[in-house]
């Protein structure tokens, strides 16, 4: 009798420590996706704003860059536009460590907005209802993918290595198709892109979802949020603009 109690008390206890850790997994994944939430909305609103600022409509209809457009994409400072979000991801990526959660995520911030600023060049070449709709469906597709991604028993490891293989892959083709600026390379790059990022994103979830058992009541688990959401981040920009050149008018 005494054994069978202590058995019903070490399963109770037991059902509580997972109960425990479930809520727990719940609040760290909620404010994974909250910070990338934000962080999207930071980009859309710099990409919005320096592109309102950077052109003027005549009254043809002509659309003709302001002397701010100028400065942004025809002078110099173009190239510090284009490569600013990759400088400002290494400085987050090997910084992290020595900085404390607030500054990290003022970091992240900071990161999305100059990415903003450096995509705002696609409302220069696709229509503004294309993205809208493509970012809609970018969005939907990126919901299921990770939500896939959270309730799997599926390992996904091996899936993972495999699309981080496949991203250098197609790195190295859009590098060289700079050169031959072949329209069928790009679009085969941009439909590999596509699968890449996708799986990316369920492989980030579980991965995420994985991490939080090692890192829960630790100091760096506020920091592991910020590189939680940075990592959904780029699957969901990039994902977005690989199906913008299918999809984009």
């Amino acid at each position: 009798m005494a054994d069978l109690r202590n058995y019903q008390n070490h399963a109770q206890a037991g059902a509580q420590a997972s109960a425990a850790i479930d809520q727990g997994l719940r609040a760290y994944m909620l404010r994974v996706y909250n910070l990338m939430a934000l962080g999207l909305v930071i980009t859309g609103i710099a990409a919005y704003g320096i592109f309102t600022a950077s052109v003027s409509g005549d009254a043809s209809g002509q659309v003709q860059l302001t002397q701010f457009g100028q400065v942004m994409y025809a002078s110099p400072l173009k190239w510090l536009v284009m490569f600013a979000p990759l400088i400002a991801f290494f400085f987050l990526a090997f910084r992290i460590n020595k900085m404390s959660v607030a500054a990290a995520q003022t970091a992240f911030w900071v990161y999305a907005a100059l990415t903003g600023i450096s995509l705002s060049t696609i409302f220069l070449v696709y229509t503004g209802q294309s993205i809208v709709q493509t970012f809609f469906i970018t969005a939907a597709s990126f919901g299921a993918l990770s939500l896939y991604g959270y309730t799997t028993k599926r390992d996904l490891s091996a899936m993972g290595s495999f699309m981080v293989i496949g991203l250098f892959g197609i790195l190295i083709a859009m590098v060289v198709n700079i050169f031959l600026q072949s329209s069928t390379l790009t679009l085969a790059v941009s439909f590999i892109g596509v699968l890449i990022f996708a799986g990316l994103t369920a492989y980030d979830t579980q991965r995420l979802k994985r991490e939080y058992q090692y890192l829960r009541g630790t100091e760096f688990a506020g920091k592991a949020v910020i590189m939680g959401a940075l990592s959904l981040y780029l699957d969901f920009i990039n994902m977005f603009l690989f199906l913008l050149r299918f999809m984009g008018s």
